[in-house]
């Protein structure tokens, strides 16, 4: 009896420390999204270039495309921006930013300053829009199928390797489809 009092807290010791290990062989930028093979939300946003005007995720409908969630705040949309560049420059697939929580003038300098890769900026000042994305953090790249659906999400800065090895590939598919 004496030993079992020893052994269960030694069992579920042993128990969380090998879900806890586990863990650690996770990749830290793979999120898990909600969204995947789900419509993408249907959100309609004033256009940063024209704020008059306003854009909505169903524009898209009949073509691949790109969303992808930046600031001017955002260190790390800073070091994928250049990439962003050369992907856009090779026009397989248009690119729709979302300015998250940014101010328009900020958004419009920073552009204006590093280039600009999209084919469309949209402006989510409020958040709410990357609410409905599921967007956990700047920068968030989105692969959205001609049906509208999204196809795949990629957490953090892009990298030549996700680019080339995981966004080129899923897009050259659904395109074929």
């Amino acid at each position: 009896m004496r030993a079992l009092k020893f052994l269960i807290p030694l069992a579920l010791f042993a128990g969380i420390a090998w879900f806890l290990l586990k863990g650690l062989d996770n990749d830290p930028r793979n999120i898990p999204s909600p969204l995947i093979d789900k419509p993408a939300p249907a959100v309609s946003l004033p256009r940063l270039d024209d704020p008059s005007q306003r854009w909505a995720t169903e524009q898209m409908r009949g073509q691949v495309w790109v969303l992808n969630v930046w600031g001017s705040w955002c260190a790390g949309c800073r070091v994928e921006h250049p990439l962003l560049e050369v992907f856009s420059r090779q026009g397989s697939v248009p690119i729709v930013g979302l300015a998250w929580k940014d101010d328009p003038k900020a958004s419009k300098a920073w552009l204006d300053r590093l280039g600009d890769p999209y084919k469309i900026n949209v402006m989510d000042r409020d958040g709410r829009a990357a609410i409905d994305w599921g967007v956990y953090g700047a920068p968030e790249t989105f692969v959205i199928d001609k049906a509208g659906v999204v196809r795949d999400k990629h957490t953090g800065p892009l990298t030549r390797k996700a680019i080339d090895e995981r966004l080129v590939p899923l897009i050259k598919k659904l395109q074929a489809q």
